[in-house]
């Protein structure tokens, strides 16, 4: 379990850093971003964020109020740096960050964090949009259509996490935690049509920050 460094320093640990840490729907989703699409660095000062997806690195900037320029990259030996990425240094937040339970190379390892409980939505919003997937399903039968809420990571105590939490807070059934794809260590947990429809809207009242085009998937839902 997590413990409460994260909350016990947080005026000490504000000094000279770039990232004012101070608890927020903004501060929560970025928080989210990180935990499924982020990396700490070992040097234990530095933090970057990747995606594909140049908004949502945009809005992680803005959530955490940086001013760093925005590169792109490649991946997996391959020479098209198609890959737009923020890399910062901040000491101080990168120990907040271990203090509430993220870990160098956490893909695997990690587990249960200190989110305040006022904010999980938002961090949820995050960790979805970082690695998750909202999607419309056609029933084989009926053909109508269901909404479909997905979350990957390596990591399936912290997916057995995030799971608990939803449903200890809201009145969601559950959903399910499986294998994402044959001979791969990745899982997901998946959430059914009726609490796909009622996790979608938790996780947008009155939101701030989110990813636009999946929104604009399930916005009918609402």
């Amino acid at each position: 379990m997590a413990n409460a460094f994260g909350f016990s320093i947080l005026k000490e640990m504000n000094r000279l850093g770039k990232v004012k840490i101070e608890w927020n729907s903004k501060f929560a989703y970025a928080i989210g971003l990180l935990t499924t699409d982020g990396n700490l660095s070992k040097d234990g000062r530095h933090l970057n964020m990747t995606s594909k997806d140049e908004e949502l690195i945009l809005i992680f900037r803005s959530c955490l109020g940086l001013q760093n320029k925005i590169g792109k990259k490649a991946r997996g030996g391959s020479l098209d740096k198609k890959y737009f990425v923020l890399q910062f240094g901040d000491r101080n937040f990168y120990d907040f960050l271990v203090g509430i339970g993220l870990k160098q190379a956490k893909s695997k390892t990690l587990e249960e964090l200190n989110i305040p409980k006022e904010y999980f939505w938002d961090f949820l919003r995050g960790c979805i949009d970082g690695d998750g997937s909202i999607g419309i399903f056609k029933h084989p039968e009926s053909r109508h259509s269901q909404l479909r809420i997905r979350l990957y990571s390596a990591s399936p105590i912290f997916l057995n996490w995030l799971k608990e939490t939803i449903v200890k807070n809201s009145d969601l059934k559950g959903g399910w935690i499986e294998i994402a794809k044959k001979n791969t260590s990745v899982y997901k947990l998946v959430f059914a049509k009726e609490d796909s429809v009622k996790l979608f809207k938790l996780i947008y009242n009155n939101s701030e920050c989110f990813l636009n085009r999946k929104y604009k998937v399930a916005e009918e839902f609402i």
